[in-house]
């Protein structure tokens, strides 16, 4: 399993000629670092007489956060199998008319898999991104940068699983499926981007005062 390996082991492996992982195995698990920082200001949070006001929804807030971080760190992994079906695919006979017909179907059907890791990543981005957008209000100001740092995570981790799925739709046929993925990205970064901004902007107001 990627997600086993040490950090320097999985760059390296990132940096090598090996097929996985990839771009959505390394966008899973930024958003897995970007919420992960979530939990840490949270942690930093409760317990503290001056944020006693708000400890319980902070608490609701790292339990969701947690879910979302083991989420994604599943997708690194689960990218890196759809990945290796497309490949299996490439070694697919096609010398008769039928085999390339064959090839053709299961190449068809590979990809509309790959669509649909990374287009988990990107839900799963968005969700950490709305509670990223509550910490920012109401996380402990001592490590209200790392809010900062989670959301800009989480965006990258949000626009890289886009290009992991464009680069799918590239080759699909299937133009109602293609429509279909292309109208959910566009309102999963709708719906984000004016929490990133928001969210950045409240981090660096708190940092000033």
């Amino acid at each position: 399993m990627l997600i086993e390996k040490s950090c320097r082991e999985f760059v390296e492996v990132l940096a090598s000629k090996e097929p996985v992982p990839g771009g959505g195995g390394a966008a899973a698990l930024v958003g897995a670092i970007g919420i992960a920082l979530g939990n840490m200001v949270g942690n930093l949070t409760v317990g503290k007489e001056k944020y006693k006001d708000v400890e319980e929804e902070v608490k609701s807030i790292m339990e969701e956060a947690k879910a979302l971080q083991e989420r994604l760190l599943s997708l690194v992994d689960r990218d890196a199998e759809v990945f290796k079906d497309v490949a299996e695919v490439y070694k697919m006979p096609k010398g008769t008319e039928g085999e390339k017909k064959a090839r053709e179907e299961a190449m068809q059907a590979a990809l509309k898999k790959a669509c649909t890791v990374p287009l988990d990543i990107m839900k799963n981005a968005v969700e950490a991104i709305k509670l990223q957008r509550r910490l920012a209000d109401i996380g402990s100001k001592l490590a209200i940068s790392d809010v900062g740092v989670g959301v800009h995570c989480l965006k990258a981790a949000l626009l890289s699983g886009k290009l992991n799925v464009d680069i799918n739709l590239s080759g699909i046929k299937d133009e109602e499926f293609v429509k279909n993925c292309l109208q959910e990205m566009d309102f999963l970064i709708k719906q984000s981007m004016e929490a990133v901004d928001e969210t950045i902007g409240i981090v660096e107001q708190r940092l000033k005062s």
